[in-house]
This record gives structure tokens, sequence and C-alpha cells, in this order.
């Protein structure tokens, strides 16, 4: 009796580990193109995400690049889940970005059409300049160079004022500056304004804030006041370094790429 008990045990392993092995039935149907493609625009890295697929043997996602919407695209990386870092992104370069999901019987998708693409880059956090009044030479801060300088230096972006125990952010009448109001963190702001920069070329300088600046040559940065005293403001920086790009966060998303699929466009 013991006997065949453990052969009718040794029978149910081993039936359990073929139906294990053969969950999921061959096809050749692909998984549908991921949707809904997200990426944050960071320093030397773009972070990307989007909804995970519904279907139940979906095993992983492939992600692509290309330098432009119509252009080769390459595997950079895989994902067990629906979020990919791009660590080998370069600051101030242009980068189109898909996705597709690939099954258990190596079925892959479409590449995902959601028109998505980000521009790297630099930040900084914690940075100090002071009041020109009192301290002019370490009272501008120069984006281009990551350098504070002279508050009258060409190559000053901003500088600080404090102005009778208020307090300012300035530029000179080549840059515009704008208030965006109060937000958590740098990266709250996802683009640069059309309209609305301040008609005297300051703005009041707020703890919490965060200012987006034009300047002289084309170029848009966005500046985060940390903490303020009658001495020197202390702030968190984004800079574009592609002229004329507004983007200093998030892509846009959600627009129609077309039925072109991954085989067509590589």
């Amino acid at each position: 009796m013991k006997k065949t008990y453990k052969i009718l045990l040794l029978l149910l392993i081993v039936g359990l580990a073929g139906c294990d092995s053969n969950f999921y039935d061959y096809d050749e149907t692909p998984p549908a193109a991921p949707r809904n493609i997200y990426v944050l625009n960071g320093d030397e890295r773009v972070d990307l995400e989007w909804d995970s697929n519904r279907e139940s043997d979906v095993a992983g996602y492939n992600v692509y690049f290309a330098y432009s919407y119509y252009g080769e695209y390459e595997l950079i990386g895989s994902s067990d889940y629906n979020y990919f870092v791009d660590y080998d992104a370069v600051n101030g370069n242009k980068y189109y970005y898909a996705v597709t999901a690939y099954d258990y019987n190596g079925n892959e998708s479409d590449l995902s059409r959601d028109v998505i693409y980000a521009v790297p880059r630099p930040e900084g956090f914690n940075q100090s300049i002071f009041d020109y009044l009192r301290f002019p030479d370490n009272a501008g801060y120069s984006f281009r160079n990551y350098l504070v300088v002279p508050y009258d230096d060409d190559r000053a972006d901003f500088f600080f004022e404090n102005y009778n125990g208020k307090y300012y952010l300035d530029v000179w009448n080549d840059t515009d500056i704008q208030d965006m109001g109060e937000t958590y963190d740098i990266y709250d702001i996802a683009e640069a304004p059309l309209t609305g920069w301040s008609e005297y070329k300051d703005e009041l300088a707020v703890v919490g804030h965060t200012y987006v600046i034009w300047t002289w040559d084309n170029h848009f940065a966005k500046v985060r006041v940390k903490s303020l005293t009658r001495d020197r403001v202390v702030f968190d920086w984004a800079y574009q370094l592609v002229e004329g790009e507004r983007m200093l966060k998030n892509a846009k998303t959600g627009e129609f790429r077309g039925k072109l699929s991954r085989e067509f466009r590589r």
C-alpha cells in the first residue's frame, strides 16, 4: 500500500510539473502595442513608463530609440515591468522612444503609437548666489557655464537682489523671467511658457516657487527657490542645451503614431 501511494505521488508531481511547463499554449499572436508612454526628461538619463499590457501571457517589454520620428529604431534594453531607464542618454540630444511587448512564445508587438521624445539636460541642486548690492562678484549665475559669476558679467543669466527687505530674481533686458508659482520640486514644470514674461525684468523671490528664464541666446532654464536670507538665495536649476527647445521635463504623449509596423520603420 505504501509503495502504491509513493508511485501515485510521484506521478502527481510529474504531472503538475508538466502542466506548469505548458501553462501558456503555443500561439503566434503577438500582444497589443503598449500605450500611454510617458518620459521624465532628466540629466544624462530618461525615465520611461507605460500602461501594463492586459494579456496574461506577456513576458516583458522591449524599448527602442531613434534620432528622428521616422528614423531607424534600435533596441536599447528590455524590462520585465512597465518602466525603463535609459542611462546612456546624452544631454542635448533628442531621442524618440517606442516600446513593444512580447509574450512567452517570442511574439513581439508593433511599436507603441505614442509620439514620444526627450531631450536630456543638465540640472543642479543647492546652488547659492548672493545679493548683488553687497556681494556683486558672487551674485549672478551662468547656466551654460554652470558657474557663479559677477552680476554684471556678460555670462550672467540672472542675479539676486535684496531691495529693502524684499527679495528679487533679476534678469537683464535681453533676457526674460516668469514666476510659475508654487511647486513641489524642480521637476514640476514640464516646459517653458510662450507668454507671460515679466514686464519689469524681475520677479519677487518666494521659497517654493519655480521660475522659468528665457536667456538672451534663446535657451530655456528653470530655477526653484529653496531658501532665502538677507544675503543669499539657494536654488535648484535645470537648463536646456538645445537652442529654442522648450522641454524642461516631460515629453508630450498620446499623439497617434499611425499604422507603421516595427518591421516597416526599421
